[in-house]
């Protein structure tokens, strides 16, 4: 066979068939032939093998397929980190409501949940005696006025009299200082009175300001103290929304005051902008985090005492590289992506320094730079130095 032999039907051994006589053939050559017939069959059977042989190697030879992938050119982009967290709307004042005298409750106007007005009555103490204490302050008062009369006549008979000349100065004298002291005596009296009258309404438990109780820790006929808590109430006006925020982030925003948006999750058509206004200088032991309050001003109707909200904080925009989540390898744990040399299409690892964590998207800050062509998928089935096609969309 010369160079130019190709793989063809016409190069195949020719079939075996019947003759009349009933003997096998290979061509025109009989089994009973002689040696030399059956030798030239055997030759012309391996031939034909070595035929086949060449024209799969032939196909074996031909070049690979290419592995598709798709591919995603870096181009940097404005990327801020935003934060989400869940919280409650609290009241900015709160105030504990305590009686300024102790007894016993006598009545309790309002419950938790009430909203009063300032002023309002909100319980009461039996004031028996108090009432007692008023009424032997007037006893000392009316006596001290009587007393008070009397030596003012005194004073004034002795001063008519030393005018005339039939008393004598000392005389005056004392009948002088004794109406000033009975003049002391009444003012202490009246101050008595107003002591009586005051801790008489003391017994009575009015609001400070306007706004809804939140506690109550009295009953009726419970003995309390003075200033022992009786009622909590949240004060009308500007509420905040209070969030528990993990240390780590309040620490990154330590210079920062972001404003926060504020969502009502019952409703999320509601929503405010807030400020940080309060940040707790110590971590919850129970849970881990900082309590942060955020004012929000002119709080919405509908954002009431502990209706739970959302509060969304968007950070300064910086320079960033979004790729698709698909598109994140790992080198010995360290985070990496697939990079095809424009070249040769060969792709090789490279590891990358990751800014965030979003939905559906990882930020890259460090490790690639504009122009780089990345695998965004079909990374796992790569291998370093393997050539690669970039599919088209839809492929």
């Amino acid at each position: 066979m010369n160079g130019n032999a190709v793989c063809s039907p016409s190069h195949a051994p020719t079939p075996r068939r019947r003759n009349p006589q009933g003997t096998h053939s290979f061509s025109s050559l009989t089994v009973g032939g002689s040696r030399s017939a059956r030798g030239l069959g055997i030759g012309a059977l391996a031939l034909s093998v070595l035929l086949l042989a060449g024209c799969q190697g032939q196909e074996s030879a031909a070049e690979p397929e290419l592995l598709k992938v798709r591919a995603q050119t870096v181009e940097p982009a404005d990327y801020a980190a935003t934060v989400t967290l869940t919280g409650v709307i609290a009241a900015q004042t709160v105030g504990n409501l305590s009686f300024r005298v102790g007894g016993r409750v006598a009545e309790r106007i309002v419950d938790v949940g009430q909203h009063v007005e300032k002023g309002a009555v909100l319980a009461r103490l039996d004031p028996q005696a108090q009432q007692s204490d008023l009424k032997a302050a007037q006893a000392n008062l009316d006596a001290a006025q009587a007393q008070s009369r009397q030596a003012s006549a005194a004073f004034d008979r002795q001063k008519k009299l030393l005018g005339q000349g039939f008393t004598t100065r000392r005389d005056y004298d004392q009948a002088e200082q004794a109406m000033r002291t009975a003049q002391a005596s009444v003012q202490a009296s009246q101050s008595q009175v107003a002591d009586a009258r005051e801790s008489l309404s003391f017994t009575e438990l009015r609001a400070s300001a306007a706004g809804i109780i939140t506690a109550r820790d009295v009953e009726i006929g419970q003995v309390v103290q003075a200033a022992q808590t009786v009622f909590t109430i949240a004060e009308d006006g500007d509420r905040d929304a209070v969030f528990g925020v993990q240390e780590t982030l309040v620490a990154s925003n330590a210079t920062e005051v972001p404003r926060v948006t504020i969502t009502l999750i019952s409703d999320p058509k509601i929503t405010a902008e807030g400020r940080v206004r309060e940040v707790s200088p110590v971590i919850d032991p129970a849970s881990g985090s900082v309590r942060i309050k955020v004012a929000v001003p002119r709080t919405p109707a509908a954002m009431q005492l502990g209706a739970a909200v959302t509060g969304m904080v968007m950070a300064k925009p910086r320079k960033a590289i979004i790729l698709p989540w698909e598109a994140l390898a790992s080198i010995d744990g360290n985070p990496a992506v697939w990079i095809i040399d424009p070249a040769t299409r060969q792709v090789s690892m490279t590891t990358i320094g990751i800014l965030a964590y979003d939905a559906g998207i990882i930020v890259v800050d460090k490790g690639l730079e504009a122009g780089q062509s990345v695998v965004t998928a079909g990374g796992q089935l790569l291998h370093p130095g393997q050539a690669v096609e970039i599919a088209e969309d839809g492929q």
